[in-house]
């Protein structure tokens, strides 16, 4: 309760000018507070229905959405709000997005291996769809010390995860069928260029000959350097993050799958990437007026 709220309160009681002596306030700022009522009562009003607006995109965000992509979510809904304003609301709530996490390293190099030349030089962007990708793979807990291992290939002009594939190994079959999964998003790999790290999987014949079918052009980054793939290594934070919030493993093999799929396809269709303009990958790919095309996941 404000001073000037427990003058109004009291006010008939004791009366204005000694409850403003007693409290130590100007009898005129109390007269000014009591003109604007109705303005602060309207703001109040319209704060309670912003905050409303606030915490249904935050919840249908799975909770993962901070300041700039639920002012986008609020502009595109039509209503007219400032960033600044989303964000003493968000406070006042205790509404937070997620944060990143150092990410760990899964990458194991083959020494003897022959490692294909960097054609991406930190230059993690692209003009064109299907021109430029990266690849990586991350591990996912499933308790009682065991692990899924996703392998992702992640479009560079759009951010699009166009492949992915799952599995309890990371042999390089778990790679392949990410490619696979990607070609069958796009149709054609043909002329792309996949911009990995030096696992020896990414370094292995097989995974080798299959870029070579495709008619995708390797791409590696340096040993021990994850700023050389960090669109990668980015989008693995983020997975992590939104998909656990907080946790450290899932409980079951299928719950952790239906987890994955289920964010997968609304990293694609609904999520939005600050860099495309807070616009989710297809949507930003209909822009371009690229084909959409359904996300395929590896069998």
């Amino acid at each position: 309760m404000t001073r000037f709220q427990f003058v109004a309160d009291h006010q008939r009681r004791y009366g204005v000018k000694r409850l403003c002596q007693v409290l130590g306030v100007a009898r005129s700022s109390y007269y000014h507070w009591c003109r604007t009522a109705p303005e602060r009562a309207a703001r109040q009003s319209s704060d309670a229905q912003l905050t409303t607006r606030i915490r249904a995109a935050h919840a249908a965000s799975d909770g993962t959405y901070g300041v700039p992509r639920i002012t986008a979510e609020l502009r595109d809904g039509g209503h007219r709000v400032n960033h600044k304003n989303v964000a003493r609301l968000m406070k006042a709530a205790c509404i937070a997005g997620l944060r990143l996490r150092r990410p760990r390293r899964t990458t194991i190099a083959d020494p003897v291996a022959v490692k294909a030349p960097d054609l991406i030089g930190r230059d993690f962007t692209a003009t064109a769809v299907n021109t430029k990708y990266v690849g990586d793979i991350t591990y996912l807990s499933v308790g009682a010390g065991r692990f899924l291992y996703l392998a992702t290939v992640i479009d560079l002009a759009s951010r699009r995860l166009a492949g992915w594939a799952l599995a309890d190994h990371m042999r390089a079959d778990l790679v392949i069928d990410a490619l696979h999964a990607a070609g069958r998003t796009r149709g054609n790999l043909a002329g792309a260029v996949l911009h990995t790290d030096h696992g020896s999987q990414y370094t292995s014949r097989a995974f080798t000959d299959a870029c070579r079918r495709a008619g995708v052009r390797q791409s590696m980054s340096a040993i021990g350097s994850s700023a050389d793939n960090a669109a990668a290594e980015s989008f693995n934070a983020t997975l992590k993050r939104e998909l656990l919030q907080g946790r450290r493993s899932w409980t079951t093999e299928r719950e952790a799958r239906l987890a994955v799929f289920r964010w997968a396809h609304r990293y694609n269709t609904v999520r939005r990437h600050s860099r495309l303009g807070h616009r989710s990958p297809i949507a930003y790919e209909a822009t371009l007026n690229a084909t959409s095309t359904t996300l395929t996941e590896a069998a």
